[in-house]
């Protein structure tokens, strides 16, 4: 069975940083993209991050280019992080963690496998 568990819910201030973390287990991940979508309250879920199975390619939504970072562990790449700096009152939102074929999503269109979540509050 396949499942992706999130982790590093917290509460921070406007200029914080926190840290997500995904952890993927259940099959053979080779070849698939991992990446972290949020949903905020009253808004449909939005792609944030996306990371290559290899780790050298990525791709990041508009809203959080040159503040958050995606990175795989390279000794285990089923360990998917989010660094997330900056943080804005608008970034709060629950975070999900996913898994596909493909670094460019359109909507949730190419994700396969989904995490359930983990809320991230960002006080002002």
């Amino acid at each position: 069975q396949v499942q992706l568990v999130e982790s590093g819910r917290g509460l921070v201030q406007a200029g914080g940083s926190l840290r997500l973390s995904c952890a993927a287990s259940g099959r053979t991940f080779s070849n698939y993209a991992m990446a972290w979508f949020r949903q905020a309250p009253g808004k449909e879920r939005e792609f944030v991050a996306a990371i290559s199975w290899s780790g050298d390619r990525t791709n990041y939504a508009t809203s959080v280019k040159g503040r958050f970072t995606i990175s795989r562990n390279n000794a285990d790449r089923n360990m998917v992080y989010l660094q997330m700096n900056n943080l804005k009152p608008e970034d709060t939102a629950v975070y999900y963690c996913a898994c596909g074929k493909t670094l460019f999503p359109i909507g949730e269109v190419g994700m396969i496998y989904w995490g359930k979540g983990t809320l991230v509050t960002v006080s002002s």
